[in-house]
């Protein structure tokens, strides 16, 4: 099983329950909420706060690609 992280370790990461974290992206694209379901692709995101963030449970990466929208089992 891969290691998890807290939300305050994450650079770039997500999380299962559909968020992400980039302190590299832009304001808008720093936190954010997506709809997923496996198999699926991450959808419709929307700009949330760090503290509406879940603090447990989250996956580092390398880099999102921001220019496509990236399959959940990507990074699962």
């Amino acid at each position: 099983m891969e290691q998890t992280f807290d939300a305050r370790e994450i650079r770039i990461g997500f999380h299962p329950d559909g968020y992400r974290i980039d302190r590299t992206a832009s304001a808008m694209n720093r936190y954010t909420k997506w709809q997923t379901k496996l198999g699926d692709r991450w959808r419709n995101p929307e700009p949330v706060c760090f503290d509406s963030l879940p603090q447990q449970g989250w996956f580092a990466v390398d880099r999102f690609d921001w220019d496509r929208v990236n399959n959940i089992e990507d990074y699962a």
